[in-house]
C-alpha cells in the first residue's frame, strides 16, 4: 500500500504553484492508455474545470523535458500533455468508471494528501529560516552574511518563483509564398 502511494507521490510535480499529475502517468496509474484518458476527460469536459485540468504551455513541457528527461521522440505526442490536480485525477477516475481507476483514485487521494502534509512541514522551515534570518541581520559581520546568503538561497529553493507567462509566436504559412518583390522566373528548355 505505501509502495503505491510513494510510486504515485513520485509522479506529483509542482506546475504553475500547483501539484499535478500529468496525463501519461495518471493513465499508467488507472491502468489505461493515454488518448483513452484524454477522450474520456474531453467527452465530459464540464465536469473538469480550468482549476481541475490544464493543457501545458510549450515553455514548462519543455522545462519539464529538461529536468525530468521526458522523451522527445519521434512519433510520440502531438499535442503538449495535460496536467491534473487532485480534484482532476478523482474526476478522471469518476469519467473512466473501470475498476482498477476507481480502486487506484484512493491512492491518488492519499499521495496528495502526503504531499500537502510535507509542503505544509516544508513551509514551517521556510518561517522559520525567515525568522532567524531577521535576528542574524541585526548584528552581520563577515561569517553572518554569508550564513544568510545561504539562508536565503535556500529560501529560494523551497518556494521557487513562477515559470513566466510563454509569449506569443506568429503562426508559419504553410506552403510555397512569393514575396512581393520576388517573381517566379520561367527557365527556357534548351533544344538538343
Amino acid at each position: 500500500m505505501s509502495n503505491q502511494i510513494a510510486t504515485i507521490t513520485s509522479v506529483i510535480r509542482t506546475i504553475r504553484g500547483m501539484k499535478v499529475i500529468l496525463d501519461a502517468d495518471l493513465a499508467r496509474i488507472y491502468g489505461v492508455e493515454t488518448g483513452a484518458l484524454n477522450r474520456a476527460v474531453l467527452r465530459n469536459r464540464k465536469r473538469f474545470p480550468n482549476d481541475f485540468i490544464f493543457q501545458l504551455t510549450a515553455a514548462e513541457f519543455e522545462s519539464l523535458r529538461c529536468q525530468f528527461g521526458i522523451s522527445n521522440a519521434r512519433g510520440g505526442r502531438r499535442y503538449f500533455p495535460y496536467a491534473f490536480t487532485e480534484n482532476g485525477a478523482i474526476m478522471a477516475a469518476n469519467v473512466l468508471n473501470s475498476p482498477e481507476a476507481v480502486r487506484m483514485s484512493v491512492f491518488v487521494v492519499r499521495a496528495f494528501v502526503q504531499m500537502r502534509d510535507l509542503l505544509g512541514s516544508t513551509k514551517d522551515l521556510a518561517k522559520q529560516l525567515a525568522e532567524l534570518e531577521k535576528k542574524l541581520t541585526a548584528r552581520l559581520d563577515s561569517h553572518e552574511a554569508a550564513i544568510v546568503e545561504v539562508l536565503r538561497r535556500v529560501m529560494d529553493f523551497l518556494d521557487p518563483p513562477p515559470l513566466p507567462p510563454e509569449p506569443e509566436t506568429p503562426k508559419r504559412r504553410i506552403g510555397f509564398h512569393v514575396g512581393p518583390e520576388e517573381k517566379p522566373v520561367a527557365k527556357a528548355r534548351k533544344k538538343a
